[in-house]
């Protein structure tokens, strides 16, 4: 398995020069605030002063997970084939705000138990119909595992554009992500676990010990792809591996969620540097999602309490991509628009 090769963007020149064209521009100095680090940190990855959102797509990756036999989801497991037609069929609230942003989607099968025929629209990366019951096996072998890393690697290295968000389907996946969570960072896994769909208190308590369980079934594992294969889920391996493809290829990563964050959290453990190029779209309502969050030391751009996944969270934070783009790029300078500076050179208060 490939690992790509992703480089810091740290550029002590590129930053100076992106600072002074900031503080340029005709307002006070900070007074554009998150748009401002958020125009930077494009222009670090984007390695210019002349910012582009270019052809931006978001891709929703969608799986099974056995896990969900042991009772951790208040929703049966053909919700998320049935949640796949929805997408399909242009029903979805991604399908609503990807149109709305003039955002290119795609639907991803990658291991959904069903069989979905050639479908106009869908994306068919099918590693097997769903994981297996981490609670009793590891959810996937590592080929398993590597194979969904490559599989996502190879249609990232496909995509036009420079900026991909990323969203998922997949009923039992917020199982998935709480223990990968808990095995990456040592959070306790009652701090990882949430209601997900929907879960009653007492459903909560049931995953947390199911999650347990499994933790003391699989001791012993630390290697991220190894937790990942003993843990995920194939539409979670998929995003690890788009993830890493993109960043090596300096594209800005739009996150969505506590399920996206966690392909994020494994491809950070597999390569760091990749959180250069991560914008964190939103602070879901799922309880780990804020923990797993400052883990990764994010700053998240909106709190709108979502928690419905689908890449929702990264298509509603894309107007802001385009604001901190468009403000660099278009906004009058001082000496363009003969405005006064602030008396010692600063910006007008």
């Amino acid at each position: 398995m490939r690992i790509p090769q992703i480089a810091s963007t740290a550029n002590s020149v590129l930053a100076a020069q992106l600072d002074n064209a900031i503080d340029q521009k005709t307002k006070p100095l900070g007074s554009l605030g998150v748009l401002e680090r958020l125009a930077k940190q494009i222009g670090l990855v984007q390695e210019t002063v002349s910012l582009s959102i270019d052809r931006p797509a978001i891709v929703v990756f969608a799986g099974d997970h056995g896990v969900v036999a042991e009772g951790v989801s208040a929703y049966p497991q053909d919700v998320t084939w049935q949640m796949v037609e929805n997408f399909l069929g242009n029903g979805a609230a991604i399908n609503v705000f990807a149109r709305q942003n003039g955002c290119a989607l795609h639907v991803v099968d990658a291991g959904v138990a069903h069989d979905f025929g050639a479908r106009a629209g869908l994306v068919d990366r099918k590693i097997a119909h769903g994981t297996r019951n981490f609670a009793v096996e590891p959810a996937m072998t590592r080929a398993q595992c590597a194979s969904a890393i490559e599989a996502g690697a190879a249609f990232a290295a496909d995509l036009p554009g420079n900026v991909i968000g990323f969203g998922e389907m997949g009923i039992g996946n917020t199982t998935a992500a709480a223990a990968l969570m808990h095995k990456l960072t040592g959070t306790a896994v009652a701090e990882c676990v949430g209601a997900g769909t929907g879960l009653s208190p007492e459903g909560v308590l049931r995953k947390q010990r199911v999650i347990e369980d499994a933790v003391k079934r699989h001791a012993g594992i630390a290697d991220p792809v190894d937790v990942l294969a003993t843990f995920g889920g194939f539409e979670i391996a998929m995003m690890t591996g788009a993830m890493l493809q993109a960043a090596e290829r300096r594209k800005l990563l739009l996150i969505d969620g506590f399920i996206v964050t966690s392909a994020l959290l494994v491809a950070a453990r597999i390569a760091p540097a990749i959180l250069d190029y991560c914008v964190f779209a939103h602070c879901s309502d799922e309880a780990g999602h804020l923990r797993m969050l400052d883990a990764l030391g994010a700053n998240p751009l909106l709190q709108l309490g979502l928690r419905l996944g689908e890449g929702t969270g990264a298509a509603l934070a894309l107007p802001l991509l385009h604001a901190a783009a468009n403000f660099l790029n278009e906004m009058a300078t001082f000496g363009s628009a003969a405005v006064s500076e602030k008396i010692g050179g600063d910006a007008p208060a």
